[in-house]
């Protein structure tokens, strides 16, 4: 696949609808999710409410539907979502007497309803996730990876004091890094966001920031420090042990569905989608070839085979569809079914069976009495080899000589020239928002976050020269 942006978003797009992961609605930029795309989103789903509960969190539920008064409440808040906004201002035939908003995020709603709940110390800490739809009426769009209406998770803690807030925010930070790249294989660099690029109405907001084979940033998960902002605004407060009304400090954190993108724009290839393992809806297929419907022993074998990988926990398929074996082969390769198990005529007699790794060019010859262990093996070592070649790949367009706006430009003109991405930056910033936003204005890359961990650190800012007081990401993102 072309690297460069119309082609690499036609290859995106082609790949996730012959893939079967998706279908387009009536409703501009809301989808609708297939089995297979869906089943991908309940692993990542399954892992992450695992670490949630395993942390304290609960689940719980909030309406949709949420009152412009309480947008009000909190001035950034409402400036930061309101052209995202889509409002109901009728039902049942009549005109409602307060707009109601399709809640963009829950920190509103929420922090009406901690207000209620939280007067004690002994009340907090708070910890509380929410799987929800969300809404943001996105003037483009492209599948999963933004879409007007997605799928998330967000919670929203509250504490008794900084400390103890922050501490949830990194902490939260960190279980998305580790689950990001532990389950989706790919590597992220962990920051602060820019002032600029902060939730609207947070103190301070971190991510994690992925890059794709476009070199395009994503941004794949969000942890803010929110203070006591939303506190004041909705007067949550609560009697501390010294007998006196104080606000609580709240947070909150949220991945979404464009994980789904994600892993298909790191992890795929000319042939379709390339699944990590851990995520795949099929780990495991299985395919008959030559004269199989003559040798019944070939279905027994496979029959046996699907049951022993089954029964070790592995999403095992077994296609004797009428289809040819290339036609099946081709079919299954496009899905990013990570192993692929043949077996004929021959391959019986010798006792053994055939396996290719989604990844892979070779197939090998696997004896059967070992083939169990061998996919086994070979699923957890893709898994690695994915994470492994996605973390060469960033680091292969990760540039830190670029100290000047000027060989920034100069970098993009070349990269264009030759067909090659520009990648991420490595840049010095001296703070002020506008060496940031003229950067953004005339590159079009935008800080995606000041890591906790830089390669290298900067000297100068980029833009105008002076004295970094940041080092940072700068990309363009999706």
């Amino acid at each position: 696949m072309s690297q460069q942006t119309n082609d690499f978003t036609k290859w995106y797009i082609d790949t996730i609808q012959k893939a079967e992961l998706f279908d387009y609605t009536p409703v501009r930029g809301c989808i609708a999710f297939k089995p297979d795309g869906y089943e991908i989103w309940e692993h990542i789903q399954g892992e992450m409410d695992k670490r949630f509960k395993e942390t304290g969190h609960r689940n719980a539920y909030f309406p949709m539907l949420i009152p412009e008064s309480f947008f009000q409440k909190e001035k950034d808040h409402i400036e930061g979502f309101s052209p995202e906004l889509p409002w109901v201002t009728e039902a049942a035939g009549e005109q409602l007497e307060e707009r109601l908003a399709l809640r963009p995020t829950s920190e509103t709603m929420i922090g009406h309803l901690y207000s209620n709940w939280i007067k004690s110390y002994r009340d907090l800490p708070v910890l509380i996730n929410q799987w929800a739809n969300v809404f943001r009426w996105e003037k483009k769009t492209l599948p999963f990876i933004r879409t007007s209406e997605f799928l998330w998770q967000e919670g929203h803690t509250a504490h008794v004091d900084e400390e103890d807030a922050r501490k949830e925010t990194m902490q939260m930070l960190n279980i998305y890094k580790e689950v990001v790249e532990g389950l989706l294989a790919i590597p992220v660099y962990d920051g602060q966001k820019t002032p600029s690029e902060r939730f609207a109405g947070a103190v301070d907001t971190y991510s994690i920031e992925a890059m794709m084979k476009d070199g395009k940033a994503v941004q794949a998960g969000t942890s803010h420090y929110l203070g006591t902002k939303f506190a004041e605004a909705f007067d949550i407060k609560y009697l501390n042990k010294e007998n006196k009304h104080t606000f609580v400090h709240t947070t909150s954190w949220g991945t979404s569905t464009r994980l789904i993108g994600s892993v298909i724009m790191v992890h795929g290839d000319e042939q379709g989608l390339v699944l990590p393992p851990r995520i795949a809806p099929t780990q495991v297929v299985l395919i008959p070839v030559g004269p199989w419907k003559k040798n019944p022993a070939i279905i027994e074998k496979l029959d046996e085979i699907f049951a022993a990988l089954k029964a070790e926990g592995i999403r095992v398929r077994l296609d004797d569809s009428d289809q040819s074996p290339g036609y099946k082969f081709n079919e299954w390769e496009l899905k990013g079914v990570p192993v692929r198990i043949e077996l004929g005529p021959r391959d019986l007699d010798q006792n053994q069976g055939l396996m290719k790794a989604r990844d892979m060019d070779e197939k090998i010859s696997v004896p059967l009495e070992s083939m169990i262990e061998k996919v086994k093996n070979e699923l957890e070592t893709m898994q690695t080899r994915l994470f492994e070649k996605a973390k060469a790949f960033r680091e292969e367009n990760s540039h830190t000589h670029i100290d000047t706006l000027e060989q920034l430009e100069q970098h993009i003109a070349e990269s264009k020239t030759n067909d090659k991405i520009p990648g991420w930056v490595l840049a010095g910033w001296c703070g002020d928002d506008d060496c940031e936003a003229s950067v953004k204005e005339k590159t079009k890359f935008t800080t995606r976050n000041i890591p906790f961990n830089p390669p290298a650190e900067k000297q100068t800012c980029i833009h105008c020269g002076s004295e970094a007081k940041h080092t940072v990401w700068f990309a363009r993102a999706y």
